[in-house]
């Protein structure tokens, strides 16, 4: 069949979980055995979100072939269980530089080079990249911002020139807020009007409305906004809050979102989508009743969505161990040897979360020292793993100046150091080791027993590592390199094998947990604390 081509707009305001309800969709689609892949638009200058602040963004995500990427496709994986690539995500920034390197190279033939059509041109060629090369049936792009945003501006212009060019096979799906008015005690549809009267202005008629709300809308009302927006009645949809995000795609099948789609695109279907595997995950996050505390040490817990891939495996981790997540966040920059105690001791298990950057470090080797000395179940993901490290050279190897380079170019023990290959770059967006690599475990590690294998790849997102000349000292002290790389010998893992589950990866497990394949290293992590609260 040919490949249908979905947008997902958002109207009235930003955050209302545009990337949920496209990962929702294509989990459906999926699930009706259709080949499905979702990529972002982001109308943002910058090249990737590789070297924004979390603070600006949040969380940067990473795919298997090494790209940074946008937050939401961290929610394409976990829902679809697809790994994505650089081709999934696209910024404005990435745009433009394509252009430009084209005009430089004399492509475009002395012509003037302008927004209409080249720009448009570009993002179109990238749209139909992936339905031409990818083999998918459907290719689901959500674009980033909202509607009257100027800088969304040529990608929706793009995308009407698709809609007229693909018929049937593009549709759009609006995303709009229907807020209720607490004085008043009503649900106000005004703001999806004009945000719709927005879409329309610039040439673009959505097929569906999904209405994000914390009341039940009534379908009076959605017929009311059917009416007023050019929609037809069945196709206007609500997103209610619900307590998790892994309910949106039960609820957007309950209001046949999958099959409007169907229709409105011409697509042959048959009979329900198999979602038995999801369904028996929510099941068991529904009948949880024991729970595990775990504290999240870091110098972002202030913003929820900067460890958003973490908390998410923490969550599928507890799901699949029966129990319910009460996760604890911690500011690092906080915490010292005076308060750690007092912090922590209420904690089933400790993650040491990962980061760039000496602020907030020296309450990381607080919590590290406390969690090894009272034998607390501790993961240490990246800058965590390395600080690990660096807390058991200053106090297990009397190493007492012990550092990264990172935090400390002149520390006379270099336990972390720069990766040889990065010394000699200076363009920061090239200087991180990015990607899915090969690490092969120790047969006798606590971490290939939570495989169940020895060969593995994870992705990394790090320019840092330990430091090869120290591996000895920590081996006769305790501390095992239990993981390495097998064609750098790059050291991986560290664990402390004497301690009831004591670990730290350089890598990031995180971006590799979805719903239905959750990280293994999480569910032993999880596993360990939820033993460690029984003791």
């Amino acid at each position: 069949m040919e490949t249908k081509y979905i947008f997902v707009t958002g109207g009235v305001a930003s955050s209302l979980g545009k990337g949920i309800i496209s990962s929702s969709l294509a989990r459906l689609l999926l699930s009706r055995g259709f080949r499905v892949t979702i990529q972002k638009f982001d109308p943002y200058i910058n090249i990737d979100p590789g070297t924004l602040n979390p603070y600006e963004h949040g969380e940067c995500y990473v795919t298997i072939d090494g790209h940074e990427a946008d937050l939401d496709l961290g929610h394409y994986e976990r829902f679809t269980n697809v790994n994505t690539t650089r081709a999934n995500n696209i910024t404005t920034g990435r745009i433009y530089q394509n252009v430009i390197d084209k005009e430089r190279r004399g492509d475009y033939l002395g012509k003037t080079v302008q927004v209409v059509p080249h720009i448009t041109d570009e993002i179109k060629r990238n749209v139909k990249l992936l339905g031409n090369t990818g083999n998918f049936d459907f290719v689901i792009t959500e674009i980033g911002g909202t509607v009257g945003d100027i800088e969304s501006l040529p990608f929706l212009e793009s995308m009407r020139q698709l809609k007229w060019e693909l018929g049937s096979n593009c549709i759009c799906v609006h995303l709009t807020y229907v807020p209720f008015i607490n004085a008043a005690k009503e649900l106000k549809t005004k703001p999806t009007q004009h945000s719709v009267k927005q879409l329309q202005e610039l040439g673009i008629q959505p097929d569906i409305l999904v209405l994000r709300t914390e009341k039940d809308i009534p379908t009076a009302m959605r017929r009311k906004v059917a009416l007023f927006c050019n929609v037809s009645p069945d196709a206007v949809i609500q997103s209610i809050d619900v307590p998790s995000i892994y309910q949106v795609p039960v609820n957007m099948h309950a209001q046949h979102l999958d099959e409007i789609i169907l229709k409105k695109t011409n697509t042959p279907y048959e009979g329900e989508p198999n979602m038995s595997q999801w369904m028996k995950f929510i099941d068991m996050m529904n009948k949880a009743k024991d729970t595990v505390t775990i504290g999240l040490v870091g110098k972002y817990v202030e913003l929820q969505d900067a460890y958003k891939s973490i908390n998410e495996s923490l969550f599928q981790a507890a799901t699949y161990n029966n129990v319910k997540l009460v996760l604890k966040s911690f500011q690092s920059e906080k915490l010292n040897d005076n308060n750690v105690e007092e912090t922590l001791k209420d904690m089933d298990g400790v993650l040491i979360a990962p980061g760039f950057g000496p602020r907030g470090t020296e309450g990381k080797f607080s919590a590290i020292k406390w969690c090894r000395e009272h034998d607390v179940p501790t993961l240490g993901i990246c800058l965590g793993m390395q600080c690990m490290v660096i807390e058991f050279a200053r106090n297990v190897l009397g190493l007492e100046d012990a550092n990264s380079t990172e935090m400390n170019p002149h520390t006379p023990y270099n336990v972390i150091d720069l990766m040889e290959e990065q010394k000699s770059i200076s363009n920061m967006g090239g200087t991180m080791r990015l990607g899915a690599f090969d690490c092969v475990l120790k047969p006798d590690s606590l971490v290939a027993k939570a495989y169940g294998k020895t060969e593995i790849s994870e992705r990394h997102r790090h320019r840092f590592e330990f430091n090869e000349e120290f591996r000895e000292q920590f081996e006769a002290a305790g501390m095992k390199c239990v993981g390495e790389n097998p064609k750098t010998h790059l050291v991986e893992v560290v664990e402390i094998p004497s301690k009831k589950w004591f670990v730290g990866v350089q890598y990031h497990p995180e971006y590799g947990s979805t719903v239905l394949s959750p990280n293994p290293l999480f569910i032993s992590f999880v596993k360990a604390a939820i033993e460690n609260k029984k003791k």
